[in-house]
């Protein structure tokens, strides 16, 4: 599992789970960019614009939490 920090806002991904559907990159492409390194770009959308779309992945392969 990869972690990408935000804040107070940790978005993860495994990438065994990930079914490459497309729906983080559609719904943010400023975020998500799969064709570079690092692919998820924290601080460009606001933390529940984030999560909201997280919340749009079927295969379960983004997730969030958030830090104490």
């Amino acid at each position: 599992m990869k972690e990408y920090k935000q804040g107070k806002l940790i978005i993860t991904w495994e990438h065994e789970k990930c079914t490459h559907s497309g729906n983080c990159v559609r719904g943010l492409r400023d975020v998500f960019k799969p064709k570079e390194q690092p692919w998820i770009k924290t601080g460009i959308a606001t933390d529940e614009e984030v999560i909201k779309q997280i919340e749009q992945c079927p295969s379960k392969a983004l997730g969030y939490r958030l830090e104490d």
